[in-house]
């Protein structure tokens, strides 16, 4: 058997050695580490008392609370494959994603329940397998509560290797349907340690988790403070709010939280009133994850947090984490997302023929991670797409890298626009645009056009109370950016209304589709 321990005998160990000591939490409820060893073998020995056998999937659909850190123990206990699903989803993306991974039993919370309602006759799930976590039992579902109740605490007799899957996790898909992502056992515990040693956490750490638990940041980063025995602390709003953000740090005296950059700006937006009244003295490690953040946003922020080092990490479901921007290089290497994570190969940016590329030049970035994914469910195409023979995995990211070795994202494949014959990168005039002191938050895309194939285009949420024309946003880009690379039309967007994934990385095909109306002419 492999030495590398699962999070359910992880668990299980932090039961042992730190039995008192509070594992996990949100508003409603705490969790020692022997609390939640007990109740994940319970619900572990339930799933399989109803029929589900090792390699079983489990689509889990729910917002941010404390059992999705006893349904990833258990499924990990009894050989079982979380398949989570997001809660944004509609009934039609949440049957797809149902019936592509061959899930056997589905477990939903409460308030998620009518969305999948309309499932429940067109899904080959038995009835004992739907399952529901809420308050009370409700007619037709299996109660969650109850059947932990039922079953025994023991550890489940199931050999389960470090090589097989634990979680399935479903991509946006933003060039099509979303796939499958597999991630094993091992994996899992070599992102958990390799975290742990690059960012310098300990035991004595407490981790509040933001992003949604169904994303892969959540779900390494939990697992990587379980490892250490630490607390995660699970934040169950079901939409983020600055002022709670700052109240949830200072009350359970939380060491670490990863954010996007929205989430961050919202803070540092509040009145410096507010934000005074929140002792966030204990906070002494942050992440920037999933876009890139301006410098007025960093610098912020370290004003802010006077006590924390300043991360910022891009990674993949695919690759896992794959470079990291550490404390020191933050404004030094502005616009970098950092250098390679410790224990990975160099990062490649390869062209069409998989040749590598000069330093400097764009190519499309592969990284070589010990804890990647083991392709795609069920699409050999596409896996051979995403993993070279030699271990090398792409998503599709074009990236260059500068001649101190740091790696600057430039855009995915599908969101480059090719203007005239030439491929214009959004980052430039999002850099240009978001240099703007009206400006909050900016999203170039391409917009048909009839001449040149696509023009390019801003969309700008602007600061509160800033007031600002298309024309001068315009005037803004002029000379500070090639002719072909400058937005030639500007579109204002509420923040409510720039799309969005779940993790708050902005859907670039989503503001095509918004603007796809061809345009004969630049203005």
């Amino acid at each position: 058997m492999s030495g590398i321990l699962n999070v359910g005998e992880i668990v299980a160990a932090q039961a042992r050695l730190r039995p008192d000591r509070i594992g996990t939490r949100d508003s409603r409820r705490a969790l020692t580490f022997a609390q939640w060893n007990a109740r994940a073998c319970r619900l572990a020995n339930a799933l399989a008392g109803s029929g589900l056998r090792p390699g079983d999937r489990v689509g889990l659909l729910a917002y941010n609370r404390v059992e999705w850190m006893e349904i990833y123990v258990a499924l990990a206990k009894a050989g079982l494959v979380a398949v989570p699903i997001n809660f944004r989803l509609v009934a039609p993306e949440i049957r797809y994603i149902a019936e592509h991974s061959g899930a056997k039993a589905l477990i939903v919370q409460d308030a998620l329940a009518p969305v999948v309602e309309p499932l429940r006759s067109e899904l080959a799930i038995p009835r004992a397998s739907w399952i529901r976590i809420g308050d009370a039992p409700v007619a037709g579902w299996s109660d969650y509560e109850a059947l932990l109740a039922k079953a025994s605490d023991r550890e489940p007799d199931v050999r389960v290797k470090a090589e097989d899957a634990w979680a399935l996790m479903y991509t946006s898909g933003t060039t099509g349907r979303p796939k499958g992502a597999i991630r094993n056992h091992r994996g899992s515990a070599l992102i958990s340690l390799v975290t742990a040693l690059d960012m310098g956490l300990t035991a004595d750490d407490t981790a509040l988790l933001v992003m949604p638990m169904c994303h892969a940041n959540s779900l390494y980063f939990a697992f990587t403070f379980t490892h250490l025995g630490a607390t995660c602390v699970i934040d169950d709003r079901r939409s983020f709010d600055p002022e709670a953000l700052l109240a949830t740090l200072s009350a359970n005296r939380a060491t670490f939280t990863s954010l996007v950059p929205t989430h961050y700006v919202m803070a540092l937006g509040l009145p410096a009133a507010v934000r005074a009244r929140h002792d966030v003295a204990c906070v002494r490690k942050l992440m920037i994850s999933s876009a890139p953040a301006r410098k007025d946003t960093k610098l912020a922020i370290l004003d802010q947090f006077r006590n924390s080092e300043l991360y910022e990490l891009y990674g993949s479901t695919e690759a896992g984490w794959v470079t990291l921007l550490r404390p020191d290089e933050q404004i030094e290497h502005l616009g970098s997302v950092g250098r390679e994570w410790t224990g990975s190969g160099p990062v490649r940016m390869l062209d069409h023929a998989g040749r590598d590329v000069a330093d400097g030049a764009v190519g499309e970035l592969h990284s070589r991670t010990p804890y990647a994914f083991d392709g795609y469910l069920n699409d050999p195409a596409k896996t051979r797409e995403a993993m070279r023979d030699d271990g090398y995995v792409s998503v599709g990211a074009l990236a260059r890298r500068d001649e101190r070795g740091c790696i600057h994202l430039v855009v995915r494949k599908s969101n480059m626009i090719i203007s005239g014959g030439e491929n214009v990168y959004p980052a430039e005039g999002e850099n240009i645009l978001g240099s703007h002191s009206g400006v909050r938050d900016v999203a170039v895309s391409g917009v048909p056009h009839e001449t040149w194939g696509e023009a390019v285009q801003g969309g700008v949420v602007l600061q509160d109370g800033v007031r600002a024309t298309e024309a001068e946003m315009l005037e803004w880009c002029r000379g500070r950016i090639a002719g072909f690379k400058r937005p030639r039309s500007i579109v204002f967007i509420a923040e409510s209304e720039m799309p969005r994934t779940a993790t708050g990385k902005i859907q670039h095909r989503v503001l095509r589709e918004r603007y796809a109306a061809p345009r004969t002419r630049w203005s």
